[in-house]
């Protein structure tokens, strides 16, 4: 019987966020769950460290809550902001949104498995998945999937 790896999979902060929205809450507490069940690795960046530190203390607690041994931090390297940086060259966001830009280079340049989103405007959208994707392989990376938080599902059986 082949042994499984688990899936490495980038968590921007609007999925940590979300489960406490009463809009994203069920998807985000399921994708979390497999994180503290350890069913996947969730791969986070400094970007996302910094803007859970400035969310409310019960948004901070979700992410203390998935094990150490679960987490992987991606540093930000030049490599990253390199990627970034093309992305904004690139017009798929404006500097303003550069932060949006940096959680898929980070997801990107460290191989994840998946982005996972609840940004529908910067991040999960067909025209802005196509954009970021043309630039990675203009870069020589593959190609990143980007989904929502609906779209992580382990539970349902096999058809």
């Amino acid at each position: 019987m082949a042994i499984l790896r688990k899936e490495r999979i980038y968590f921007d902060s609007s999925v940590i966020g979300g489960y406490y929205d009463p809009k994203y809450e069920d998807d985000s507490r399921r994708v979390i769950e497999y994180a503290r069940n350890k069913r996947i690795t969730v791969l986070i960046s400094e970007v996302v460290v910094q803007e859970i530190l400035n969310a409310p203390t019960r948004v901070q607690d979700v992410l203390f809550s998935i094990p150490s041994d679960t987490l992987e931090r991606i540093e930000l390297t030049p490599e990253i902001l390199s990627l970034r940086d093309a992305y904004l060259s690139a017009n798929i966001v404006s500097p303003r949104w550069s932060d949006d830009a940096t959680h898929v280079a980070a997801a990107t340049v460290a191989r994840a498995d998946a982005i996972v989103s609840w940004n529908f405007r910067h991040i999960v959208r067909l025209d802005k998945m196509r954009a970021y994707n043309q630039i990675n392989l203009a870069n020589g990376y593959g190609i990143l999937t980007i989904i929502s938080p609906k779209e992580v599902n382990y539970d349902e059986p096999n058809e």
